[in-house]
C-alpha cells in the first residue's frame, strides 16, 4: 500500500510540475507571439499582393450571408471573393447568387457533384481556386464572420513582415450555451499542447499546425504541397496541408487574434462531442497518439480532483494512517488549484468567460469521452456524418450516400456551375 501511495504522491508532484510548465508557455507565447489586433499596421510594410479569399458552405443557410458579406466589405485591394455552395440543399446557393448580383467582386459557385474520392469541403475548395486569380489564397470557413474590415490587411502585413509561405490566424470563440464554455476551452487546450505554437513557428522543429477558419498562403505554397489533391481524403484537411507545408521546407506560422474574426463551431453538447471526436480523429489519427491525448486528459487534468476525493474519502473512513496522505492530499491541492490558475488564463486568451476554468474538469472529462468516440472511429468501426455526407474508415461511406459509381459516372453531368 504504501508503495503505492508514493507512486500515487509522485504523479501529482509531476502534476503540479506540468501545469506551472504551462503558466511558463502562455506566459512566453504572450510575449513572443502577440495576438494580431484590427489597429496593427496603420502603414502596409509593402504592396500588397492580390489575393483570392475563398469560403466553402454546405447548409449553410444560418451563417453563410453573414460570413460573405463580412468578406466581401474587407479593405483589402485586388481582392476577389469567392464562395462555393457545395451541393446544398437549404438555400445556401439562392443566398449566394443573390449576394453576388449585388457584389462585382463575389463569385458564387455550385458543386453539383462530388468527385469520387474526395471529401467534400477538400473537392469544393478545389473547385475554387481552379477559379482563382490571386498571388495569396486564403481559407476561411462558412461559420466564421469577420468582425475587422482589416483583418485580411492585418494578416497579409504580417506574414509579408514575417517572410511566411503559409500563416493560419487562430479564431477568437463566440459562444451561446453552458456547454460551449465548458468543452470548447478544454479540447482547445488539448490541441495546444499537442501542437504548441511556439513549435509550430519554428522552422527547426517538425511540429506543424494549422486552422482552416482562417489560412492565407502563397500560390506556389499550395502548388508546391499539392493543394487539395494532396488532401482530397482527409477530414482535417488543414492540419496535413501544414504538416506537408512544413516537410517541403516552407515557412509556416499561426497567430491568435483579438478582434479581426470570430467562428462558433458547434451549438449544441452533441454537435460539440460529435465535433471535437471528428477533429481528435482528423488530428491524431493512429490508436498509440489518441490512447495517449486520452491518458494524458486523465492524469493531468482529473486525477487531480480524483485524489482530492479520495483523500477526504481516507480521511472519513479512518484509513489515514500513513503520513504520505497528508502530503497528497496537499500536492492534489496545489495540482488543482494551478490547473485552475492556468485555464483562467487561457479561458481569457479564448475570449470566453474566465469563471467557466472552474469547471475544467468537466470539460475535460467530456473531452475525454471524445476522444473515446475518435478511438471508436479507427478502421472504420464508426462512421462520421459531417455536413450532410458520411464518412467511415478514411472513405466516403456508399451505403449512406449517393455518390456516382465511377469517375465516367460524374464526368456525365456538370461538376460545378459559376454564377455572378
Amino acid at each position: 500500500m504504501q508503495i503505492f501511495l508514493t507512486a500515487w504522491l509522485a504523479i501529482t508532484i509531476l502534476t503540479v510540475m506540468v501545469w506551472l510548465v504551462r503558466h511558463f508557455q502562455l506566459s512566453r507565447a504572450a510575449r513572443i507571439m502577440p495576438p494580431l489586433e484590427s489597429w496593427m499596421y496603420a502603414k502596409d510594410v509593402a504592396p500588397l499582393p492580390t489575393v483570392s479569399l475563398l469560403v466553402a458552405a454546405k447548409d449553410e443557410r444560418t451563417n453563410i450571408e453573414s460570413c460573405v458579406r463580412s468578406l466581401i466589405s474587407q479593405d483589402y485591394p485586388a481582392l476577389e471573393v469567392l464562395a462555393i455552395n457545395d451541393r446544398s440543399t437549404d438555400g445556401t446557393g439562392a443566398i449566394l447568387d443573390r449576394v453576388a448580383k449585388e457584389s462585382p467582386n463575389l463569385t458564387a459557385i455550385h458543386v453539383q457533384t462530388l468527385r469520387e474520392g474526395w471529401f467534400g469541403k477538400n473537392n469544393a475548395m478545389r473547385e475554387g481556386v481552379a477559379r482563382s486569380s490571386g498571388e495569396w489564397l486564403c481559407f476561411t470557413d462558412a461559420d466564421c464572420v469577420q468582425t475587422s474590415r482589416r483583418s485580411l490587411r492585418i494578416a497579409m502585413n504580417y506574414a509579408m513582415e514575417k517572410g511566411l509561405d503559409f500563416l493560419s490566424v487562430l479564431p477568437a470563440h463566440e459562444t451561446g450555451s453552458f456547454w460551449e464554455n465548458v468543452i470548447q476551452p478544454a479540447c482547445s487546450g488539448i490541441m495546444m499542447i499537442w501542437f504548441d505554437p511556439m513549435k509550430v513557428n519554428n522552422p527547426r522543429r517538425k511540429t506543424a499546425y494549422a486552422n482552416g477558419a482562417f489560412m492565407l498562403m502563397k500560390r506556389s505554397c499550395y502548388e508546391a504541397i499539392g493543394g487539395h489533391e494532396a488532401v482530397k481524403r482527409e477530414l482535417n484537411e488543414d492540419m496535413h496541408m501544414a504538416r506537408l507545408a512544413k516537410e517541403a521546407g516552407l515557412r509556416l506560422a499561426v497567430a491568435s487574434n483579438v478582434d479581426l474574426y470570430t467562428v462558433r463551431m458547434y451549438e449544441s453538447f452533441a454537435q460539440t462531442v460529435a465535433g471535437w471526436s471528428r477533429i481528435f480523429y482528423g488530428c491524431f489519427g493512429t490508436l498509440p497518439r489518441l490512447a495517449a491525448t486520452g491518458l494524458a486528459m486523465l492524469v493531468f487534468s482529473l486525477l487531480p480532483w480524483l485524489t482530492l476525493v479520495s483523500c477526504a474519502a481516507a480521511l472519513a473512513d479512518g484509513v489515514w494512517t500513513s503520513p504520505t496522505w497528508p502530503a497528497l492530499c496537499l500536492a492534489a491541492a496545489a495540482a488543482c488549484f494551478v490547473q485552475w490558475s492556468v485555464m483562467h488564463r487561457f479561458y481569457r486568451l479564448c475570449r470566453l468567460k474566465p469563471g467557466y476554468a472552474l469547471l475544467y474538469p468537466l470539460g475535460a472529462a467530456v473531452g475525454l469521452w471524445a476522444v473515446g468516440g475518435a478511438i471508436r472511429r479507427l478502421g472504420g468501426r464508426a462512421s462520421i456524418t459531417w455536413r450532410g455526407t458520411t464518412y467511415r474508415g478514411g472513405q466516403v461511406d456508399q451505403t449512406a450516400e449517393k455518390l456516382p459509381a465511377s469517375a465516367t459516372a460524374a464526368e456525365e453531368q456538370p461538376l460545378a456551375t459559376v454564377s455572378k
